[in-house]
């Protein structure tokens, strides 16, 4: 046992807390694919960092578990002492970076601190084959720069039904696509390093507009103060592809019509999409009119059952057009 083992079990020491990096049912699950006990150098630009056997073990199989195991299994091949056959690996990469990603390999949680942050720690854990950091980071919130002002948000918010595919989803793929292919058609043999990734960022939108709506998308109200500021928020939603959410902030009216017995809902009619659109027969009508109907309308994403539309004009007067039906009066 080495003097500082001794010193360590010489110190009365505090319950265990959730916080410990590690503990020794973790330690005993870490697969054996490096000895735990041994050291290996890794220099990562100019810093040189010392890593346990069993941290390196404890995310792999890795870049480092594959270069050390290779060393390993040759040093055995040829009778050479492992004190001399590991060698130090070398990767010109940043430091900083890598300083956090040693605290993920030796137990500590590592959360993202900003954009720039999240997408380095991102590139360097699929450039050096982390796969538990990889799926760590994959269910991590995504910083998102809109109109110069940082946001977090969680994925799941960009996964819902009636608002993806989206802007984010299908700009910024890479933050969305399968953990186990982050960079599509990326060639790992003899990759230097990986590509360059700028965090997401969409500079020329309102950070204010954008607020208001990642609060709606939260299930929270938001009043609408006019309708100004209504054309805001769905002239945004539209940019975003949140389609779910704009028909929520389209300006329309349900109620009940007390003599008809009928479901009935105002819409303008540069708010109604196709998709909405139902026609119902008219039970009432006499045999010989079997070719009417009403007119439904159901706002999709949103709406569960459809309802009679009523269309709301703009202006005092309004020119129609008929065309006639082939065999009907005109």
């Amino acid at each position: 046992m080495s003097a500082a083992n001794a010193n360590n079990n010489a110190r009365p020491r505090p319950p265990s807390r959730s916080s410990a990096p590690r503990d020794e049912a973790q330690v005993a699950k870490i697969p054996h694919i490096l000895p735990h006990e041994r050291v290996f150098p890794i220099q990562i630009g100019n810093e040189l960092f010392k890593l346990s056997g069993a941290s390196i073990s404890s995310d792999a199989p890795s870049y480092f578990s594959q270069y050390f195991y290779c060393q390993i299994k040759k040093a055995q091949e040829t009778g050479e002492d492992l004190s001399s056959a590991i060698r130090t690996l070398y990767i010109d990469r940043d430091p900083q970076t890598f300083a956090d990603i040693s605290l993920h390999l030796q137990g500590y949680h590592v959360k993202p601190r900003d954009g720039t942050h999240f997408v380095r720690l991102f590139a360097d854990a699929q450039f050096y084959s982390l796969p538990k950091l990889i799926s760590q980071l994959y269910e991590e919130s995504i910083f998102i720069s809109i109109g110069h002002r940082e946001f977090q948000i969680p994925r799941d918010i960009f996964t819902d039904p009636g608002n993806s595919p989206n802007f984010f989803s299908l700009g910024f793929a890479v933050f969305f696509s399968n953990p186990e292919d982050l960079f599509p058609g990326l060639e790992r043999e003899g990759l230097l390093r990986p590509p360059s990734i700028l965090p997401p960022s969409v500079p020329n939108r309102s950070a204010e507009t954008f607020s208001e709506i990642l609060h709606l998308l939260r299930g929270y109200p938001v009043t609408i103060r006019d309708e100004t500021h209504r054309a805001e928020l769905l002239r945004d939603c539209r940019y975003f592809n949140f389609k779910g959410l704009e028909q929520r902030l389209i300006p329309h009216h349900i109620s009940y019509n007390q003599s008809r017995r009928r479901e009935e809902i105002v819409l303008r009619l540069e708010d109604i999409l196709k998709s909405g659109i139902s026609v119902a027969a008219d039970v009432s009508a006499s045999p010989g009119e079997h070719l009417s109907g009403w007119v439904n309308y159901a706002r999709p994403y949103v709406d569960d059952r459809a309802a009679e539309l009523v269309l709301e004009t703009g202006s005092e007067s309004t020119r129609l057009h008929f065309q006639s039906c082939l065999g009907r009066g005109g």
